[in-house]
């Protein structure tokens, strides 16, 4: 019986630590070290682009500490969940994403799916119609954002050339994918040129 009520207390423990979850993924220019225990972040500038993800459980509003060489500031975690830390100089940009098995066969694509597209990523890296509510997020340099309360999601940082997510089961993928404003720019004038009239 001392043994059933010591597995109830501590897997009552696990839960709760597990609830108050706040994860994060950091991005950024050089290396970069993360502290749980002092709840600090050091940056180190150099050379490619580092990602690292860290667990904090705290039921309370959570500060972090992010030490650059350009000085210190501060990001705060107010609610449990999964964030974005970008750490980089150059804003991001990204959204939730549907993800599934690669296509064998790639289906036609109208003009006006095209227009379509070049109008949303417009707005995208101008900070246009970005909301949680569209699940569509626009991170300034030093600006730690929540993207979703699944800790369990994937995310996929800039320059990343995945293009599917296996199932678990029947349960769909949740992914969010994220883009640097120049990657989207390269985009938008791939979509332009397939949009433009055909020269005879």
């Amino acid at each position: 019986m001392k043994q059933l009520f010591a597995c109830l207390i501590l897997s009552t423990i696990l839960i709760s630590c597990t609830n108050n979850t706040k994860r994060i993924l950091v991005i950024a220019k050089g290396t970069v070290d993360i502290n749980t225990d002092a709840k600090t972040i050091t940056f180190k500038d150099g050379a490619g682009t580092e990602e690292k993800t860290a667990d904090f459980n705290s039921n309370e509003k959570l500060t972090l500490q992010l030490k650059k060489e350009t000085g210190k500031l501060t990001v705060e975690l107010a609610d449990k969940g999964y964030y974005i830390l970008n750490g980089k100089n150059d804003t991001i940009v990204g959204s939730y994403q549907k993800y599934g098995a690669p296509k064998s066969s790639y289906d036609t694509i109208k003009q006006e799916v095209i227009k379509k597209g070049i109008d949303s990523l417009s707005l995208l890296i101008e900070g246009k119609n970005v909301s949680t509510a569209n699940r569509n997020y626009y991170i300034l340099p030093n600006q730690a954002v929540k993207i979703t309360d699944n800790i369990e999601a994937t995310i996929i940082a800039p320059y990343h050339q995945m293009t599917s997510v296996e199932k678990t089961g029947d349960k769909e993928p949740e992914v969010y994918r994220f883009y640097s404003l120049k990657e989207v720019r390269e985009t938008i004038q791939k979509l332009k040129a397939l949009s433009a009239p055909i020269k005879k």
